[in-house]
């Protein structure tokens, strides 16, 4: 975790320079350089100059890496934001959930059940449960979930449609009528009191 990450034995200081302004730079034998300033502050940087490590009074921690990936850990919050030069953005949170934010506009969210949420920048949303069920919310609205066990249900501001694996599809339509369509071709319309208007094999 970034913010356990320290040395676990100090190198020897090699020379060390106190500043006016109460800042404290140390260089130490191995060529990293820690500056210490007057509210707590630590900054280290390593002997390569490719890495630096800020280590803030309220017990945040930041790191600049190699790659220039910066990794900030919100000490009170417990979460970790990871911004990748890329652009991509990462957040994990103490409780497991995960957030990717995509240079794209594509964000997805893994939650600590292991679902996924997924919103695209074009507004399509999508949800994959545990369970293997899929759920789809299109820009305007119109929503598709796909059961594991095959099932389709589609919601639109028309109609509920229910469609099973074996072919039967259950529409129920904004007005309230009914319709059933059968796989062996029986057909079912009910008005929207409930009452059978056609049935036909």
């Amino acid at each position: 975790m970034l913010h356990q990450e320290r040395g676990t034995h100090e190198e020897e200081v090699q020379e060390k320079i106190e500043y006016p302004d109460g800042k404290v730079e140390e260089v130490l034998s191995d060529g990293r350089r820690i500056l210490t300033f007057p509210d707590g502050t630590r900054k280290e940087i390593s002997a390569d100059k490719r890495m630096t490590t800020i280590s803030f009074s309220n017990g945040d921690v930041k790191k600049v890496m190699p790659d220039q990936s910066v990794i900030y850990y919100y000490a009170d919050a417990q979460t970790t934001h990871t911004a990748y030069p890329d652009g991509l953005e990462v957040l994990q949170f103490p409780n497991n959930q995960i957030e990717k934010h995509y240079p794209n506009g594509t964000q997805e969210i893994v939650f600590p059940d292991h679902t996924v949420k997924r919103v695209y920048s074009d507004g399509l949303k999508e949800t994959f449960f545990p369970d293997g069920t899929v759920v789809k919310i299109e820009k305007n609205g119109d929503k598709i979930v796909v059961f594991s066990d095959g099932q389709r249900e589609i919601h639109t501001a028309q109609f509920r449609r229910r469609e099973y694996p074996d072919g039967t599809v259950k529409t129920v339509f904004c007005n309230g009528r009914q319709e059933t369509k059968c796989s062996t071709g029986r057909v079912q319309i009910k008005d929207e009191e409930g009452n059978l208007i056609l049935s036909k094999k």
